[in-house]
């Protein structure tokens, strides 16, 4: 499980106590497990730094807000990014590591494949298959999940200059690593049922609001680049 570099896990954070005892054993030997709490009331951050975890406090709400805390305070070569829901297992990140390692591919993304009935509910697909086809005709990057268990060099993430702070994070990291000449990959990984209720897209209204984020990230991208970003 171990690799010949440097790696820090990024593991957002909200009200996860139920799931993170799970999560932080599944972290690789070697690697360090930054979990960034979000406002966690459920004692979360406790848990986490009981386990072992470096724990980052972010206070403005919102997913890119925590992985972008994560992100500024990881300090290894590769950062890799996890759900914090025991919906992902972080031990499939070992082979995207050993491609970003092997100088294969420069962000590798999971593809994520349910295992059971309800782990990704049809909301949550239908949403996800529209901004691939937007994502696509944007970049023309064949990318069938915008899945947020990831794989990158940190230096060269931080090059992005990654501004979106809401549900837009993933999505703006791959526009603009496209933008940027990047190799990007994808594999298949099985996704579990999640613990606790989602903060995104566990309901229809916020599946919306999160493909509202992701469209506003698209324009803004695509404005940018016409104006020579």
């Amino acid at each position: 499980m171990t690799t010949p570099t440097t790696v820090d896990i990024v593991l957002p954070c909200l009200d996860e106590a139920e799931a993170l005892p799970w999560v932080l054993r599944r972290v690789p030997p070697g690697w360090r497990a930054i979990v960034v709490d979000n406002g966690s009331r459920d004692g979360s951050a406790r848990i986490a730094e009981e386990r072992g975890a470096y724990v980052v406090r972010e206070p403005v709400r919102g997913f890119g807000a925590a992985c972008h805390a994560g992100l500024r305070a990881a300090s290894a070569d590769i950062v890799c990014f996890c759900d914090c829901d025991a919906s992902l297992d972080p031990g499939l990140l070992v082979p995207f590591v050993r491609e970003i390692v092997a100088g294969e591919a420069d962000l590798v993304l999971g593809r994520r494949r349910p295992t059971a009935r309800g782990a990704w509910p049809a909301h949550a697909r239908v949403g996800n298959l529209a901004l691939s086809r937007l994502l696509r005709r944007r970049t023309g990057l064949r990318l069938r999940d915008l899945g947020p268990l990831r794989a990158a060099r940190r230096e060269a993430l931080l090059a992005l200059a990654l501004t979106d702070r809401r549900s837009g994070y993933p999505l703006q990291m791959v526009v603009r690593a496209s933008d940027a000449g990047w190799r990007v990959r994808e594999h298949d990984v099985p996704y579990l049922p999640r613990t606790g209720a989602s903060k995104v897209t566990g309901t229809w209204r916020g599946t919306w609001h999160a493909v509202q984020d992701m469209r506003r990230v698209l324009a803004e991208d695509v404005a940018g680049e016409g104006a020579g970003r």
